[in-house]
């Protein structure tokens, strides 16, 4: 079997950048010579064996992590977003995108943000009698959309807050029990900023903190993990500000609105990583062969803490399994969204109507099970459980969502859920897609709608249960 060249341009300039060195420090620290590391960085010659052995000893470096192939999600995105018709002329080869995802990852993305604008200004004008009022206040992505890609691109996982909640879980007790963990974390807000912690909030009210008095203010309806949630976010907010303020920095946000919604969201990772530590909670998953409901019982959190978090374990050296994560309403639209896996989820348009998840709310509070097999032919075990947060008495809302978690079943033995499914089966996959707008299958029941760059064929004369081909 011929040998896979592996190029890491970009990952190689990075190393050396992160560690303040010059091209020719770094050829002399990997015994090269400074052309052989310039054509390495600009992917002209594919990295050698030496080299990766002198990045891994000198650089302590995860090999693995390297040729990990987290251009997966970028090529996917570039490649929906030529698929659009918005975008005129022949789509290019898919080596030429890979080429370009590989070498010029910013030029990439660069492209997929010109083409969400494209669509989101031609969105207006199709509706312009509701976009006037607006001035055109949609041309650019949303602040929740550009935070959502934030994450995205960063594998959801942010080592320096990841760090700090390991070590703030390690110092309050990782071995608490679930009213413990609520008590340590309330003494140790109390105990660092002179404040208190109260569970005296109306309905609809999750956290309110009163600067004057220093007091946190909790739901007192809300299950313990919500309360030592919102605790542990509020510790990012007041002690780990300056890291915060540092990663929005670094990101480069359009607009104030999406700084102030990615701290939000900065905080709420450092809080599930507290509930839920890194090292302690990926050895469980794996002695417990990711059983949802066992981990949920013993970290004393919510199935969504619990799927989210799995999705984030992607620590070099220690990742955890490749899962895709997602959480979803009723109308189908996506509002959390990760893949570690090759399986990236639509950005526009509704998500494949085979897939799982949408079931989910027909049998609230129960994991329901799916083999998949997207066109590509990579074949996943879909699990997806439907949940509802009340929030007060009867007259009060209940929120009501879907939750997605899954990964490739060549990872079937480490997962409880995969036991008695006939994965090595073909006949027991579920033909599913992303999304029908880029999705190939010719053969589909359910197609909405076909294919934005294939040809319809028509038929007065025939009809299928699809009334087109193409």
């Amino acid at each position: 079997m011929r040998e896979r060249k592996h190029f890491i341009g970009v990952k190689l300039r990075q190393i050396r950048l992160e560690r303040g060195l010059t091209q020719a420090a770094l050829a002399e620290a990997l015994g090269v010579s400074v052309s052989y590391l310039n054509q390495m960085e600009n992917n002209q010659r594919h990295v050698s064996v030496p080299v990766l052995l002198g990045l891994a000893q000198k650089f302590s470096v995860d090999i693995a992590e390297l040729s990990h192939d987290d251009d997966a999600r970028l090529l996917a995105d570039v490649a929906e977003a030529l698929a659009d018709p918005l975008v005129r002329g022949e789509a290019p080869p898919a080596a030429e995108l890979r080429a370009v995802v590989r070498s010029a990852p910013g030029v990439a993305r660069a492209l997929i943000s010109v083409h969400q604008a494209l669509r989101r200004s031609n969105e207006q004008l199709a509706e312009i009698d509701d976009t006037l009022a607006r001035a055109g206040a949609e041309t650019t992505p949303t602040p929740y959309d550009e935070v959502r890609d934030f994450f995205h691109y960063r594998d959801n996982y942010i080592p320096a807050l990841d760090e700090a909640a390991e070590a703030l879980a390690a110092s309050l007790g990782e071995g608490a029990t679930h009213g413990e963990r609520v008590a340590l974390f309330s003494a140790h807000f109390e105990r660092v900023h002179k404040g208190r912690v109260v569970a005296d909030l109306p309905p609809g009210l999750m956290r309110v903190f009163d600067r004057a008095s220093g007091t946190l203010h909790l739901d007192p309806r809300a299950p313990r993990s919500a309360q030592t949630f919102q605790i542990a976010h509020q510790i990012a907010l007041m002690e780990h500000r300056d890291t915060i303020d540092g990663i929005v920095d670094a990101a480069s946000l359009s607009t104030a609105d999406a700084e102030a919604v990615c701290r939000i969201g900065l905080a709420n990772y450092f809080a599930g990583a507290a509930l839920l530590p890194y090292n302690v909670f990926a050895t469980t998953a794996r002695e417990l062969r990711h059983d949802l409901a066992l981990l949920s019982d013993g970290f004393g959190a919510s199935l969504e803490q619990v799927c989210h978090r799995l999705s984030t374990l992607q620590r070099p050296g220690a990742r955890g399994l490749p899962f895709f994560f997602a959480k979803l309403d009723q109308a189908g639209n996506i509002t959390k969204r990760h893949s570690a896996t090759k399986l990236h989820f639509a950005r526009l348009g509704s998500a494949c109507p085979l897939w799982n998840a949408h079931s989910a709310f027909t049998m609230p509070g129960r994991i329901i099970r799916q083999l998949g097999e997207t066109p590509d032919g990579r074949r996943y075990l879909c699990l997806a459980v439907a949940v509802a947060k009340r929030s007060g008495g009867f007259r009060d809302p209940v929120r009501t969502y879907a939750l997605a978690l899954g990964c490739e079943t060549s990872h079937a033995a480490d997962i409880v859920y995969a036991d008695d499914l006939a994965t090595d089966h073909a006949p027991a996959y579920e033909k599913i897609g992303v999304s029908c707008r880029i999705c190939e299958r010719s053969d589909c029941h359910q197609r909405a709608v076909p294919p934005l760059k294939r040809r319809l064929s028509i038929d007065p004369q025939r009809r299928e249960v699809v009334p087109y081909r193409f």
